[in-house]
Formats: C-alpha cells, sequence, structure tokens
C-alpha cells in the first residue's frame, strides 16, 4: 500500500492491516476529511450469534466511529431470507421469520459492546432491510431496478463464476441477492446519506454493484472498502477450531473458551492479531509481536486480555486469565472452566470416559475422543488416560471430575446434588 491518507479513518485502516481494497481511494480519503461519513456493514441472520470470522469488520465500525464518522449496522431480516452464494457450493438453508427473527435478538447483544448507539451525528444506528425489502413491488422493481443489471456482467463476478466453472447449481433465488444487496447500498444512500459500504474480500462485486446502481439512479457518488479475509499462518480460515465456531455471545461460549482461543494464537500470528483486534498502539502491537521463546506467551495472554475485555468486559478476562493459570501452572481444576452438569439419571450404571470427552467437547466424536486417548492426548484429574473403556459412575464424581484435551484443552464433570 503505497497511498499515504490524510484521513485519521484511513490512516488507521492501513496501518492496523485492516485494508484489502478500495474503489477511489483519494476521493474516500477527501470525503472523510470533508465531515462525518455514514458508512455500513450488512449482516444476514444465519446463526443466532456473531462469530470470530465477524470481529475483524466490527472492529472496522468501532474505529470508524473512533475517528469521528457513523456506523451503520444492516441486519439481513429481508436478505437471509434469499441467502447470500457468494463461494458457497450449495445454497443456503432458508430459514423462517420467527428463526431469523431470534437470529436477529441474538446478534444484537454484541454490536452494542463495540459501538455506542444514539441519536448523535456520530452514533451507531442499527436497521434491518426488511424495512425496504418486505415492501416491494415486484413488476415495480423489475422496472425500475432491474433494467440497470447486465446478466453479462452479473455472470462475470468471481463468486458466481466459481460456482458455475464447477457446474454447481445456482438458484434463480440466489442469483437475485446481489440485486438486493445492490439496493441496500441505494436505499441506505437515499434515506440515511450512507457513503460508504465496507465488508471481506469476497463481498467485493455486490459492493461494486451498489455502488453502480446507486449512480445510476441517484447520482451519487459513493465507495467501497474492502477487509482481507483472514487466515492464520497455517492456513485455516479465522473463526473455526477444533470444537467448531468460535461464537461471540457468552451464552453460546463462555469467556473463559473465548479467552483460551486467542491464548492459543500462533506465535506468527500474535502482532497481526494484536492490531486487528485490540486497540494497543500499533508500535506495541510491532514490539510484542516480535517477542520470541516464553515471552511471546506473555504477549499472547496480553492479546487474550484486551480481546475479551472488549467483548466480555475487564472482570471476565481478568478471570479467565486467573483461571488459566490455576489450570497450567498450578494443575488446579478452575473454577470458570466449561462445565458438564450431570445427574444420576444421565449417569444410570454409568458412563464410558469416551462418553464424557463427547459430552464435555473436548472431542467431536467417539472416534475422535478414543483416537485422543490411543495417542496419549487424554488425561482424567491431570492424569494420563489409556483406557478407552473406562466407565464413570456417580461415585466416581464426588468431587468434580477435570477432563484434558492436550496441554490446552480442559472441561470439568460435576454431578447434579
Amino acid at each position: 500500500m503505497t497511498y499515504h491518507p490524510k484521513s485519521d479513518f484511513m490512516r488507521v485502516m492501513i496501518e492496523r492491516g485492516f485494508l484489502a481494497d478500495c474503489t477511489d481511494y483519494q476521493a474516500l480519503d477527501d470525503a472523510l476529511i470533508a465531515g462525518v461519513v455514514p458508512a455500513y456493514i450488512g449482516y444476514d441472520a444465519t446463526a443466532q450469534s456473531l462469530h470470530v470470522g465477524h470481529l475483524m469488520n466490527i472492529m472496522v465500525l468501532r474505529w470508524l466511529q473512533k475517528c469521528g464518522h457513523k456506523p451503520i449496522t444492516l441486519m439481513g431480516g429481508g436478505t437471509t431470507k434469499v441467502g447470500d452464494p457468494s463461494f458457497r457450493s450449495d445454497e443456503r438453508p432458508l430459514l423462517g421469520p420467527d428463526q431469523i427473527a431470534a437470529n436477529i435478538a441474538g446478534m444484537k447483544q454484541v454490536f452494542a459492546k463495540y459501538l455506542a448507539y444514539g441519536d448523535g451525528e456520530t452514533d451507531a444506528i442499527m436497521l434491518d432491510n426488511a424495512e425496504w425489502l418486505d415492501e416491494l413491488n415486484y413488476l415495480d422493481f423489475l422496472r425500475d431496478i432491474g433494467r440497470h443489471f447486465s446478466v453479462n456482467r452479473m455472470l462475470s463476478f468471481e463468486s458466481v463464476k466459481s460456482r458455475l466453472d464447477r457446474e454447481q447449481s445456482l438458484s434463480f433465488l440466489e442469483f437475485n441477492y446481489m440485486i438486493l444487496q445492490a439496493y441496500d447500498f441505494l436505499e441506505l444512500n437515499r434515506r440515511y446519506g450512507c457513503l460508504l459500504q465496507m465488508g471481506g474480500s469476497d463481498q467485493w462485486g455486490n459492493i461494486v454493484n451498489g455502488i453502480d446502481l446507486t449512480r445510476r439512479v441517484l447520482d451519487s457518488e459513493i465507495f467501497g472498502l474492502t477487509t482481507p479475509l483472514l487466515t492464520t499462518s497455517d492456513g485455516r480460515k479465522m473463526g473455526k477450531s477444533q470444537g467448531g465456531a468460535i461464537w461471540l455471545n457468552g451464552d453460546m461460549l463462555s469467556p473463559y473458551e473465548f479467552w483460551q482461543f486467542w491464548r492459543n494464537t500462533t506465535d506468527a500470528d500474535t502482532g497481526k492479531f494484536l492490531k486487528i483486534f485490540t486497540e494497543l498502539p500499533v508500535e506495541e502491537c510491532d514490539r510484542l509481536g516480535t517477542l520470541e521463546g516464553a515471552e511471546i506467551n506473555e504477549a499472547k495472554i496480553i492479546l487474550a486480555n484486551e480481546v475479551t475485555a472488549l467483548l466480555h468486559g475487564a472482570d471476565a478476562a481478568r478471570a479467565a486469565e486467573a483461571t488459566a493459570r490455576e489450570v497450567f501452572e498450578k494443575g488446579g481444576a478452575g473454577d470458570d472452566l466449561p462445565t458438564l452438569t450431570l445427574n444420576a439419571d444421565d449417569l444410570g450404571d454409568g458412563m464410558s470416559i469416551v462418553q464424557l470427552f463427547v459430552k464435555s467437547g473436548l472431542a467431536k466424536s467417539g472416534k475422535d475422543a478414543k483416537r485422543l486417548i490411543a495417542e496419549s492426548g487424554a488425561k482424567v484429574n491431570d492424569n494420563a488416560l489409556t483406557d478407552a473403556g473406562r466407565m464413570v459412575s456417580a461415585a466416581d464424581l464426588g468431587q468434580p471430575m477435570k477432563l484434558s484435551a492436550g496441554k490446552k484443552r480442559h472441561a470439568l464433570v460435576v454431578l447434579d446434588a
């Protein structure tokens, strides 16, 4: 990146590694200098919680507001009914209105942790595109909006082309998604003066469509900015772990497990993640990222504390660190570990240790648990587990039982009195 920005927001985007591409660096930079820029990111309601894969763009919205501009979080109550086909091999399952509403309610919990909502000039606002999409008249929409879209051009976008090149079906329903997303940008510009759409680099085609449509219909100059698709140094997609998605809602993933995810960052990713997911000065992030040996582990603890404090609060971050130190340094059980609570009926005449590893989330399946035991990666109360056929009875749970998978993943099993 050779562009030297004048605005605080563009400087932050470049220095901290948030910027993949922009439709017009100079013109957007000038707009950011000239006044408050309303900017949006859209979120389809496909799950009850956002996950770590969304966190980079949530931080972009937070920095936007810190730099004196107005974030818009657009919930996809309308577009979720269609489903974004971008870079997918198959159609998303269609959700009903009740599930979409429940998912939006769950996702809303996260945004208030990062953004200040209100009626002020730079206060964030939350909107739902169902407000305008649900009211569309199909024939009017085709005549007024559809005529601006070239099917030839839509087929050339990589997100669609890759699907068709693999000879995988793309339904007419999904094909409409990019038109609806483009229409969102038009409506946000018309209703709220929104000048900028942001999103992951996989959204580039959809963003460009919205800019082109808004220029044609309203003759407005608007902009697009994308963030890089984030992968870890070993090539994995950000946000996935051995146990599944890293959810941002505390009722779907405990603050301790969230903290532990960041503590387990690889050495090579630590500096990069500090710049993207915390607000520590760039120079400090670079310094921490170059540490080696035992010192890099302290940098990872700083990363875990900073990220967890933003989402769950400073108290939760301190409690997670205390639990981790007790577990790792003192061999203790830790009060804050993920806990599986069983009663006598659950146990019956006994439950296999393999089942306990699966139920506690430390193994994906019985086969996975047996492999863990066979490879000497499983422990019970800090003692190596070698017998995959071991049965656990209510009497064994007079004290909480600590299960460990490898050195970094732990859970407690307790008997409900």
